[in-house]
C-alpha cells in the first residue's frame, strides 16, 4: 500500500468517532470567504468515505466558499449530522440565507437523511430561516430527530416561517409512510413572542414526539404560554421543558399546570424567571401531586413566589425519589421563610435537594403595585375576554342558556344572597348546584361559595341549608384534576385575603365568621382532599393574622385542617 493512501488512512481515522464517520473543523476560526479559502476542506470532504458528521461550528462562512462546499457534500448520501452554529461571525445578513440554501440544496440533492441539524448563534434572522425553509421541507429531514436554533434572532416571522415548514415537512413524511419524529427542539433567544410561539405550539401538537423542548427569553406572556402548554400535552415522551425568562404570570402557570400534570415522563421543569407567582406556584403544586414520578429538577426561580406558597411547592416533591434539585431562590421569603423552607425540606429528608437561597428578595411589600403596563394589558385583554364570552356577572357560572324557573331562583339568590332565599329552593338546591354550576371557572367556584356561607346563621335550618349547598358545591369542584381543584383553592384564598393576587380586579371579602365555618364543615368531609387541606392550612397558619376578626372561627378551621393533614 503506498505511503500516501496509509496517510489519508489514518487522516480519516484521526477524526472518526467509534461508530460514527466525522470530520471536526470545529473552533478553528477559519475565515472562508471564497473557493480557494475551503479547497482543502473540500478534498478532505471528498475524499472523507461514509461521512456522517460534519462539524464547521466557530468559524465565519462567505457565500462562494458555502458553494464550494455544498459542492463536495452532494455525494454524501450517509451525512445524517450538520453541527453549523455560529458559522457566519462577521458576515452581512444579506449573505446568510444564500450560503445556507446552497447547502440545503447539497443535502437535498445527496439524498442524506439527517438526524441533527445545528444552526444556533447564527443572528440569520427572519430572512435566515427562509434559507432553510426548503431544506427543512425536504425528504433530507424526514427523519430529523434534533433542530437546534438557539439565539438565531428569528423573530415572529421567522418562528412563524419555522413552524410552517416543521408542518408541511410532517405532513409530507406521513404521506410517504415515514412520519417526522422530531424529539429535540431548541430555539431559546429568538424574540418569538406570544404569535411565534403560537404557531410553533400548532406545529408541536401535531408531531407529538417531542422528548426535549428548549425555549428559554423569547418574550413570550400568558397567551403564548397557554397555546404551548395545550401542544405539550400532545407529546407524551417529554423529558425536558425549558421555558425560563419568560412571562407566564397566574393565568399561563395554570395552564402549564394542566398541561404538564399530563407527562409522566417529565424530568426537568425550568420555570425559572417566569414570574409564576403565588397562584401559578399553587397550581403547579396540584400538577406535582398529580403525577410527574420521575421528576429530576425543578426551577421556580425568580417568580414573586410567597413563603407559603413555596412551602406548598416543597410538600408537593415529597415521595419524588428521582429529584435531584429544587430550585426557589430569588423569590420572596425573608430570613424567617427561608428557614421555615429549609425546615420543611428537612423534615422530609429532602434538604441537600434545596438549591441555594442567597438571592431572597425578601417579603413582599404589600404596597407594591403592577407595573402600569401590565395592569393595562390585563384589563384590556379581560375585556376583549369579557365580549367574547358573554361575562356578565355572576351569570356566567350558570350552565343554561335559557334560565327556568328553578335555574332564576338560584341566579337570584346568588345576586342577593339571603339566608330566606337559600331556604326557600328546599331541596332542589343541592341539584341545583351540582347540576348548573360550572366548576371549571376556579374564581366563580370560590365565589358562589362565599356568596352562600355569607349567610350564615346559627339556627339548625340554616345551617343545614348552608353546609349541605356548599358540601355541593366543593365536592364537585374537587371531581376536577388536581390543577384545577388546586386553583380553587387559590382563588379562596385570595378572596379570603391570606394570599395578594396578581388581577387587580379580585378583591378580597369581607370575611365572616359563616364563610370559615361552611369550610371548617367541609373540610372534615372525606371528599376534601387531604393534600388541599395542606394547602389552606399552610396559608391559615402563617397568615391567619388577617383573619383575627373571626378568630374563633379561623380557630375551628386551623384545627380541622390540622387533623386532616395529620391524620
Amino acid at each position: 500500500m503506498a505511503s500516501g493512501d496509509i496517510a489519508q488512512i489514518t487522516e480519516a481515522l484521526a477524526k472518526t468517532h467509534v461508530g460514527e464517520v466525522e470530520l471536526s473543523y470545529k473552533g478553528q476560526g477559519l475565515k472562508l470567504d471564497n473557493a480557494e479559502s475551503v479547497k482543502e476542506m473540500v478534498q478532505e470532504i471528498e475524499r472523507c468515505q461514509g461521512l456522517q458528521s460534519l462539524r464547521l461550528e466557530g468559524n465565519t462562512l462567505g457565500v462562494e466558499a458555502a458553494q464550494a462546499i455544498a459542492k463536495s457534500l452532494e455525494a454524501k448520501r450517509e451525512l445524517e449530522q450538520c453541527h453549523w452554529s455560529d458559522l457566519f461571525t462577521g458576515r452581512l445578513r444579506s449573505e446568510i440565507p444564500p450560503a445556507l440554501k446552497s447547502l440545503g440544496y447539497s443535502l437535498m440533492t445527496s439524498g442524506a437523511r439527517l438526524t441533527l441539524l445545528d444552526l444556533s448563534d447564527n443572528a440569520f434572522g427572519p430572512d435566515g430561516v427562509k434559507g432553510i425553509e426548503s431544506l427543512l421541507k425536504s425528504a433530507a429531514c424526514y427523519t430529523l430527530l434534533e433542530l437546534r436554533l438557539n439565539n438565531c434572532g428569528m423573530g415572529i416571522g421567522g418562528g412563524m416561517v419555522l413552524a410552517s415548514a416543521l408542518t408541511e415537512c410532517h405532513k409530507q413524511s406521513s404521506a410517504a409512510g415515514s412520519p417526522l419524529r422530531l424529539k429535540v427542539f431548541i430555539a431559546g433567544r429568538n424574540r418569538l413572542e406570544n404569535d411565534g410561539a403560537a404557531a410553533l405550539a400548532k406545529a408541536f401538537k401535531l408531531l407529538g414526539s417531542l422528548e426535549e423542548v428548549h425555549m428559554p427569553q423569547n418574550g413570550i406572556n400568558h397567551l403564548g404560554i397557554t397555546a404551548l402548554a395545550t401542544a405539550i400535552k400532545h407529546n407524551p415522551n417529554l423529558q425536558v421543558l425549558n421555558l425560563n425568562d419568560n412571562t407566564f404570570t397566574k393565568r399561563g402557570s395554570i395552564a402549564m399546570a394542566e398541561a404538564i400534570r399530563h407527562l409522566q415522563c417529565l424530568k426537568v421543569i425550568n420555570f425559572g424567571d417566569c414570574l409564576v407567582r403565588s397562584e401559578g406556584a399553587i397550581a403547579i403544586a396540584g400538577a406535582l401531586r398529580e403525577g410527574l414520578p420521575f421528576l429530576r429538577e425543578l426551577n421556580l426561580s425568580f417568580g414573586e413566589i410567597c413563603e407559603a406558597a413555596a412551602v406548598v411547592v416543597a410538600k408537593a416533591v415529597r415521595g419524588k425519589s428521582d429529584l435531584e434539585k429544587l430550585d426557589l431562590n430569588g423569590n420572596c421569603f425573608g430570613e424567617e421563610g427561608c428557614e421555615a423552607l429549609r425546615e420543611v425540606m428537612e423534615s422530609m429528608n429532602m434538604e441537600d435537594l434545596l438549591g441555594t437561597l442567597s438571592d431572597d428578595e425578601g417579603e413582599p411589600d404589600d404596597d407594591d403595585e403592577e407595573e402600569e403596563e401590565e395592569e393595562d394589558e390585563e384589563e384590556k385583554e379581560d375585556e376583549v375576554h369579557t365580549e367574547e364570552n358573554g361575562v356578565n356577572g355572576t351569570k356566567d357560572v350558570i350552565e343554561e342558556k335559557e334560565e327556568p324557573r328553578c335555574t332564576s331562583e338560584l341566579t337570584s339568590f346568588l345576586i342577593s344572597p339571603s339566608a330566606e332565599k337559600l331556604i326557600s329552593l328546599g331541596a332542589k338546591r343541592i341539584q341545583l348546584i351540582e347540576q348548573q354550576v360550572d366548576v371549571s371557572d376556579a374564581s366563580k367556584v370560590s365565589e358562589i361559595f362565599l356568596k352562600i356561607s355569607s349567610v350564615y346563621k346559627d339556627e339548625p335550618e340554616v345551617k343545614q341549608a348552608i353546609f349541605e349547598s356548599t358540601d355541593a358545591l366543593l365536592r364537585k369542584a374537587f371531581s376536577n384534576s388536581h390543577s384545577q381543584s388546586y386553583s380553587f383553592i387559590s382563588s379562596l384564598i385570595v378572596n379570603l385575603g391570606l394570599l395578594k393576587s396578581e388581577d387587580k380586579k379580585i378583591k378580597k371579602v369581607a370575611v365572616l365568621p359563616g364563610h370559615l365555618l361552611a369550610l371548617e364543615h367541609a373540610a372534615a368531609q372525606e371528599f376534601f382532599p387531604a393534600d388541599q387541606a395542606e394547602v389552606l392550612e399552610e396559608f391559615v397558619s402563617r397568615n391567619g393574622k388577617v383573619l383575627e376578626s373571626c378568630c374563633n372561627a379561623r380557630d375551628a378551621l386551623k384545627t380541622t385542617l390540622v387533623k386532616r393533614t395529620t391524620a
